[in-house]
């Protein structure tokens, strides 16, 4: 047992309670410091910056906005850095304006107002046991590029539903100084691969420091050394996110590397960032004075943290039988996918390169060790899968879709062989999204006028959505239309920017002024690119694709999603959809946008008319970019995977057909062709098919018929109480 190393440095780690978490101080400097230099009158401005939670409340955004437009989106809407580089002639013109100063106080106060509310206890958790959420990656807000795709997605709105909920959770996860990937292409279509440096003086976060000034580290022994990590704190109302940063001059640059860009390419790396996610994470939860109720592995790549907790318990003298089981008993983990690449595995030999010692620090016998990550503990061969140790070492698991729960246990029953599929232990919570952050303020003033004010806190009561039936067609009608002109102004300008940037032909940078029509049927195909997701299926009879641009009913399409990098079937295929631009009468009527993110995303899933998601069966764990478009009135026509499976009714979207079929060309064929056919037959015509007064009423009926029956089902407040009232409570 000698082996065992503290968690923390010296200094006594401080009580953490959810009202008053650690790093408040820190955050109270950082804003102070920002403050003192702005006018006096625009400091309310810094307070509201370091609390991210005023990116979903209600005119946010155009306060800052209001204060030098074009800084703002130079900025890339990252408030620290846009008031730090904001000219004084600029502050000093919007600091005289009182109605802009007397909107940013009322949001400074609201803010505070909501950060002061009781928090709910459950079960074990409580405001000073909360919910431990360790996540590679989080989805907050486009100015913290510390995400990739759906799980950051995701595990951003949980944290942010856990604060508008008032469920204690601490969150943790990694600083990426480069985060994930953009993408260029150039005119030929083929996708290139670049990285920005952020610089975290420049970003809403404050670094946790001792009592006497000096950071607060935590250590992880890495490739036989050990690694020296700094803690970060994001504010997002009642919530903290903790992220470890080992950019630090002790440590040697390839180790700094570990925390510079998410899911690195090498895999040596990834592993160093799953030891510091999951073993240094419940050690900085340790630093913070946090002794969670429960620990909440999202995905697999924290399922180290199992066995920190088990090598305390070793510390503390139990059996290592004992140590596992105390750990087993404080942790629920989630499950995002089925596709093997989401499930990571390591060889013996990886394992202890990257984590030498690791069995003899835990406290634990290296062959039981790695038998907890084997499917079949005996065979010595079997690498070792972070999914394996996770469902292993949790005393509950689900999917994130009924569908999903379904294939999760069929997939897993070989961990359980004396089951049956059934009655394998891994359960489903079903995903949803936050309601304030996705739904674009026109829709959401028009719900709040017919469904009441507040209506957003009353999501998840499929009530409140019942008067969604009474808003007069043409009101709901002049929404939607208002949101497809702002998508189609956008798209124009993002056009030209990508086209100048890749040396186009004037004329073909001219004809993006043009493209798209406010009036026309707007279809939406955005997600990761890959072989799975079947992007190609909107190509897959070139005639029926082109065909569906044309009169008498015109649509237009848009397009937008990353290969990743070591992935040359997926950028070929962006290639193929990218080069339509030279096929007759495409150009103008299709567009794919560069760099696809959470600044993309948001105009997107509003602005469309219909949102198109073909993956291949059964690969689809849920698929939320869909829920997000039901919260703004777009349809959705998608397989009958993931979520849509148990949410598509034959009256509030479109389905697929779902029968299977053994052969895959044979598949995307069938796919295929149903695709067009519900695009030519129904669902053009339909959009089409208008009143004496020019609404849709069919159309219409549809968007209510999805409003009502989606609203209420897939937001983050009913997943945040299906996960309380479910996973967090059982035993």
């Amino acid at each position: 047992m000698d082996a065992v190393r503290p968690a923390t440095n010296d200094h006594p780690a401080p009580r953490w309670h959810a009202t008053q978490p650690t790093g408040q101080a820190d955050t109270t400097r950082a804003i102070e410091l920002l403050a003192g230099r702005l006018p006096e009158t625009l400091r309310v401005f810094a307070e509201i910056a370091y609390d991210l939670a005023w990116s979903w409340r209600p005119g946010g955004e155009d306060l800052f906005r209001c204060v030098d437009p074009y800084r703002w989106e130079a900025s890339y809407h990252n408030p620290v850095r846009f008031l730090l580089e904001t000219p004084l002639s600029e502050l000093e013109r919007a600091a005289a304006n009182a109605d802009l100063v007397a909107r940013a106080e009322g949001l400074r106060d609201s803010l505070r107002e909501a950060r002061s509310r009781p928090f709910q206890e459950t079960g074990r958790v409580s405001a000073e046991r909360p919910v431990a959420f360790l996540c590679a990656e989080y989805g907050l807000h486009r100015c913290l590029p510390i995400y990739a795709g759906g799980l950051g997605i995701l595990a951003g709105d949980i944290v942010k539903q856990a604060s508008d909920s008032g469920l204690p959770l601490a969150a943790v996860g990694l600083f990426y100084r480069q985060g994930y990937m953009h993408q260029r292409l150039d005119p030929s279509g083929w996708q290139h691969e670049y990285w920005v440096r952020t610089d975290p003086d420049l970003l809403p976060l404050a670094r946790i420091s001792n009592s006497d000034g000096t950071p607060r580290l935590v250590t992880v022994r890495i490739r036989g050394h050990e690694v020296v990590f700094r803690i970060w704190r994001v504010v997002l109302g009642r919530v903290s996110l903790y992220l470890l940063d080992a950019h630090r001059e002790r440590n040697p640059r390839i180790d700094r590397w570990i925390t510079a860009r998410l899911y690195d390419s090498s895999r040596d790396m990834r592993l160093a960032q799953y030891a510091a996610l999951g073993l240094g994470g419940i050690r900085a939860l340790r630093a913070l004075g946090i002794e969670p109720g429960l620990v909440h592995l999202n995905e697999g790549h924290a399922a180290l943290a199992a066995l920190e907790l088990a090598r305390e318990e070793r510390a503390a003298g139990r059996s290592e039988q004992e140590a596992l089981a105390s750990a087993r008993e404080r942790i629920v983990f989630t499950t995002h996918t089925p596709v093997a690449a989401g499930n990571e595995s390591y060889t013996a030999a990886e394992l202890e390169s990257a984590l030498p010692g690791l069995a003899e620090e835990v406290g634990l016998e290296r062959e039981g060790l790695l038998a907890l990550g084997r499917v079949h503990p005996e065979d010595r061969d079997e690498p070792f899968g972070l999914t394996v140790l996770a469902l292993r070492t949790s005393h509950a698991a689900n999917g994130v879709s009924r569908r999903h729960g379904e294939v999760a246990r069929s997939m897993w029953q070989r961990l359980w062989p004396e089951r049956a599929p059934e009655q394998v232990p891994v359960g489903h919570v079903t995903n949803g999204v936050h309601l304030p952050t996705w739904m674009a303020e026109p829709m959401r003033a028009l719900l709040e006028k017919h469904l009441g004010v507040g209506f957003e806190e009353r999501a998840a009561d499929p009530a409140v959505w019942e008067a969604v039936e009474a808003i007069p067609d043409a009101e709901l009608w002049t929404v939607r239309r208002t949101l497809r002109s702002t998508l189609v102004e956008f798209l124009r300008d993002r056009s030209i920017a990508d086209r100048l940037a890749r040396n186009e032909s004037l004329s073909y940078v001219e004809a993006a002024a043009n493209a798209f029509d406010p009036e026309v049927l707007t279809i939406g195909f955005a997600r990761r690119v890959a072989a799975y997701k079947r992007l190609q299926l909107l190509v897959h009879d070139p005639g029926r694709a082109v065909a569906l641009l044309r009169p008498p009913h015109p649509a237009q399409v848009v397009i937008a999603g990353k290969a990743h990098p070591l992935d040359d079937e997926a950028k070929r295929l962006v290639q193929r959809i990218f080069t339509m631009k030279r096929a007759e009468g495409v150009a103008g009527h299709v567009i794919f946008l560069e760099d696809y993110g959470m600044g993309l995303a948001a105009p997107l899933v509003a602005g469309c008319d219909v949102w198109v998601n073909l993956p291949r069966p059964p690969l689809e764990a849920s698929g939320t970019s869909g829920m997000k478009c039901a919260l703004n009135g777009v349809l959705n026509l998608s397989v009958l995977d993931g979520w849509w499976q148990e949410a598509w009714d034959g009256e509030n979207g479109w389905a697929l057909p779902d029968e299977a079929v053994s052969d895959e060309h044979a598949r995307d064929a069938r796919d295929a062709a149903a695709l067009y056919d519900l695009l030519e037959r129904q669902v053009a015509p339909i959009f089409y098919d208008r009143d004496a007064a020019g609404v849709p009423v069919g159309w219409v009926r549809r968007v209510k018929a999805s409003l009502r029956t989606l609203g209420p089902r897939f937001c983050a407040q009913r997943m945040l109480t299906d996960y309380v009232n479910s996973t967090y409570t059982s035993r």
